[in-house]
């Protein structure tokens, strides 16, 4: 993709912010602007027709409590420590 010069006006915080990271990290300052600006513009993007997402049946409605109940269980659920055999 071709890059094309531009001018923005920033907060002098954030630019110092940017220009502390550029030199700590050893990157270019304008790195960090064009990721910036690749997140902006990704959040802002507007896509157009259905989304295929999957549903899920759980063979009934989900209440509060069957999601209270799966999470304690998780949650409760002894592990193993990494190496042990299963």
């Amino acid at each position: 993709m071709a890059l094309k010069k531009t001018t923005v006006m920033v907060d002098e915080e954030y630019l110092q912010i940017i220009k502390d990271a550029a030199a700590r990290d050893g990157r270019p300052e304008s790195e960090y602007f064009r990721e910036a600006f690749r997140i902006a513009a990704l959040r802002a993007r507007r896509w157009s027709g259905d989304w295929d997402i999957p549903t899920l049946g759980f063979g009934g409605p989900v209440t509060d409590d069957d999601i209270r109940s799966a999470a304690e269980e998780a949650a409760n659920r002894k592990y193993g420590t990494p190496g042990d055999a299963a």
